[in-house]
């Protein structure tokens, strides 16, 4: 008999990526926090989709019950009126905490971010640390990846930069700001290694080459003018947005966590976990075919 898995936040791409690839081994069972995420999903995929408050411990306890680990892929980079970086990291991670010490989960794998610190001045990368600290702080063995931007095909991020690709001109904010994006077959490798070791600790991971902004955008087959924006005056029209509405496009951290700047040797994490990355070629050939 399988022995069944928690995925949180897992209509996401990555959540949804890791079902398919983990139900071959578990039984998986499928967390959202809404009807329009489980609607997402595909229903065949995962043995069981619940909709879940993650805020609440009585909620999260009995949705891990007879469960042996949890991927915990909750997090948000902009928050708004709805959600919060306390409830989504916060708070959320403390009642997964919470539950998993009652019902007897024996892992828990945490999706982090790079540059995440509790000393951070930023919002979001201070509570993304303080939610790490959190896990490392329960008596539940967990892994914690930090990871920049993931490149899958067809998801947000893969999808942006082919739309970036095929313009003729683009504007950036800080086109010099450093990426080392990572394949999402990577992150899933990852993590199922993190769920199916002893590993447990924090660890950066991230793909095998560090460039440029504009770069990225040039190896991804944009041949275009681009235009490199300050990041002082991103942050101004940020600022004025949040003033303006409760629910604004972009925020003052989220520009912060998408211009840090990223440089990892990741040669340690990815001997440790037993896994290998995938070439940014090969990466920006699956999620923008027209690149030689």
């Amino acid at each position: 008999m399988k022995d069944r898995i928690v995925i949180t936040g897992a209509n996401g791409h990555i959540g949804q990526r890791l079902i398919e690839k983990m139900v071959a081994d578990y039984n998986v069972r499928a967390l959202v926090r809404s009807d329009r995420a489980a609607q997402t999903l595909d229903k065949s995929a995962a043995d069981e989709v619940r909709i879940v408050d993650y805020t609440s411990e009585s909620a999260m306890t009995r949705a891990l019950e007879g469960c042996i680990g949890v991927v915990h892929l909750v997090g948000i980079i902009r928050e708004n009126h709805n959600s919060t970086y306390v409830n989504a990291h916060e708070n959320a991670t403390r009642a997964l905490c919470h539950a998993a010490e009652v019902t007897g989960v024996r892992k828990v794998v945490y999706l982090s971010i790079l540059g995440a610190s509790v000393n951070s001045t930023n919002a979001c990368l201070s509570s993304k640390a303080r939610a790490e600290r959190i896990l490392t702080e329960s008596s539940v063995s967990s892994s914690i990846l930090r990871v920049p931007m993931v490149l899958g095909t067809n998801d947000h991020a893969a999808r942006a930069l082919a739309k970036r690709a095929s313009s003729t001109i683009a504007f950036a904010f800080r086109a010099s700001s450093l990426e080392q994006p990572i394949d999402v077959d990577d992150v899933i490798a990852a993590v199922i290694a993190c769920m199916e070791s002893s590993i447990a600790g924090v660890m950066c991971l991230a793909g095998p080459a560090s460039l440029s902004r504009r770069v990225l955008f040039e190896c991804a087959g944009f041949r275009g003018l681009l235009i490199s924006l300050p990041m002082w005056l991103g942050m101004t029209v940020a600022g004025l947005l949040e003033w303006a509405s409760d629910n604004p496009p972009i925020t003052r951290a989220m520009l912060g966590v998408l211009d840090h700047d990223d440089y990892v040797d990741t040669a340690t994490c990815v001997q440790k976990l037993g896994i290998s990355l995938t070439s940014l070629d090969e990466t920006l050939k699956k999620i923008a075919p027209s690149v030689d």
